[in-house]
């Protein structure tokens, strides 16, 4: 059974800083990069267009959407299945509840280990004010409308203010292993 991860949390909370430790210490793991149509940061996305997102849309094949920060973005199933057939563990980064469900019940025939990172709010803003984007605002207005996962809706928890990306990262590489001994 292939494996998959999602780290869930608000701005700030490590998502990226995380999967950069991951992908550093095992190369089996990989960012999934979440299509996106809008200004803003690029780094970590496949940038497209806006017909490009609709063509999916009618085909059925987006699995999660949001709009935040004047964007869209978008986790598609062609990437997704793209990155599972190569072997490649999938990193997925969400920042809403409903998108956990709405992922692992389009893909079910893939082992998810969903983990929450978190840290405390005045962490987030140091770390958003360091970033020098000059969007501080907007994001700790999405930290704070980011909720909390219900116990059952996370394997893990990993508070990253006290512990270090490379903790992280191993802490991830041990809960996919004992869900999927085989990865």
């Amino acid at each position: 059974m292939s494996s998959a991860v999602i780290l869930y949390g608000p701005p700030a909370s490590g998502k990226d800083t995380v999967t950069d430790a991951l992908t550093a210490a095992d190369s089996a793991y990989a960012l999934f990069r979440r299509l996106k149509v809008g200004s803003g940061r690029t780094s970590t996305y496949r940038m497209t267009t806006s017909d490009q997102i609709d063509a999916l849309r009618s085909s059925g094949e987006i699995l999660w959407e949001n709009a935040r920060y004047e964007a869209v973005y978008v986790v598609d199933r062609p990437e997704l299945n793209e990155m599972l057939s190569g072997r490649r563990i999938p990193v997925l980064h969400l920042g809403q509840v409903e998108s956990i469900d709405a992922i692992r019940t389009g893909v079910p025939e893939v082992q998810w280990t969903t983990v929450e990172l978190w840290c405390p709010r005045e962490v987030a803003e140091t770390r958003i004010r360091d970033r020098g984007t000059n969007d501080t605002a907007a994001r700790l207005a999405a930290w704070d409308a980011t909720d909390r996962l219900a116990p059952n809706q996370a394997d893990l928890r990993i508070d990253t203010s006290r512990h270090t990306p490379a903790e992280s990262a191993e802490m991830i590489r041990q809960a996919v292993e004992s869900q999927c001994p085989s990865t």
